[in-house]
């Protein structure tokens, strides 16, 4: 992709430049983690049973454990060294929490922790061809992310992402490390979200996602244990839980007084105890309530996102 600034009406390209060291990225990316990925930093460097993990961060969303490691190699296998990482987390899940604990002086009772939603993260300036389709697997919990550095102190993180991953690495594999993660740490999919017998419900989501999506490019449908989220960033705009027969829709950082809302569809949440904060609802049963659903969605998206 290039990248170019207006001046005086006519563009100028934005020249990329390079990190002096692989260090200055990770400091960057600790020093930010929030603001680019929705995490909370716990620890830098941090080593259990020989292994030294780059980044460790964790994901109030999921209650899941992230470990981030910046690939300098282009030629090592980022599906062994994830699986390998992942294998430690699950193996010590004590050690980790231990260490959340000691870095955040949050009391362990009180962390929660779902295993089945660990992850990995690679970043680098790039990847080679070979590194990309070895994540093209429909269930396989590791990220690759692009990270590029412009002139003007300009940074771009893309996740890169296969668009026909529908194969599950369990049915290629012999790998017994891979074999055990991947019985306990599921990535989700939309076949997560509907049962059998649910199809009445997918096709009102399937025309609603659409929608959704049209709003802004920038807008990532992601599928966690819960809930399916569109977000922008590591923001939600809304998030829909399935039913057989309706979808539950909540609008994330709003509730009923800040919205338009002439079907008086519209449900208030107790949201203290929520981690998003203010939040409301609506529900749908049927394709005929779409064009109200997204009348709704619109106002979230324009209060918050809206360029």
């Amino acid at each position: 992709m290039s990248l170019f600034k207006l001046q005086n009406k006519t563009i100028q390209p934005i020249k990329e430049s390079s990190f002096d060291l692989e260090k200055d990225l990770q400091k960057i990316v600790e020093e930010n983690i929030e603001k680019i990925f929705g995490l909370k930093f716990i620890s830098s460097e941090f080593i259990i049973h020989g292994l030294r993990i780059d980044t460790l961060a964790y994901d109030p969303e999921t209650q899941s454990f992230v470990i981030i490691e910046y690939k300098r190699d282009r030629s090592q296998s980022v599906v062994d060294q994830g699986f390998a990482y992942l294998s430690l987390l699950l193996n010590n899940p004590d050690s980790f929490i231990l260490e959340y604990a000691k870095k955040t002086n949050i009391p362990i009772q009180d962390i929660k922790l779902d295993q089945s939603q660990s992850r990995i993260m690679f970043l680098a300036s790039s990847f080679n061809m070979h590194q990309q389709t070895a994540i093209n697997f429909k269930d396989i919990p590791i990220e690759l992310w692009e990270v590029k550095k412009y002139e003007e102190g300009i940074l771009e993180f893309d996740q890169l992402k296969s668009p026909d991953a529908s194969a599950s690495i369990m049915n290629v594999t012999k790998n017994k490390t891979i074999e055990a993660v991947s019985r306990e740490v599921k990535k989700y999919t939309i076949d997560d979200h509907f049962k059998k017998g649910w199809e009445d419900s997918k096709e009102i989501y399937e025309v609603l996602s659409d929608r959704i999506l049209e709003l802004d490019s920038r807008i990532q449908e992601k599928f966690n244990k819960y809930f399916i989220g569109f977000k922008i960033g590591f923001y939600n705009i809304c998030a829909i839980n399935t039913r057989k027969s309706k979808l539950n829709i909540s609008l994330v950082r709003v509730d009923k007084n800040d919205l338009k809302d002439p079907d008086k569809k519209v449900k208030d949440i107790p949201w203290r105890k929520l981690a998003w904060g203010k939040q409301c609802r609506i529900e749908i049963t049927s394709k005929d309530e779409i064009d109200s659903a997204i009348f709704l969605i619109k106002q979230v998206y324009a209060r918050f996102y809206k360029l």
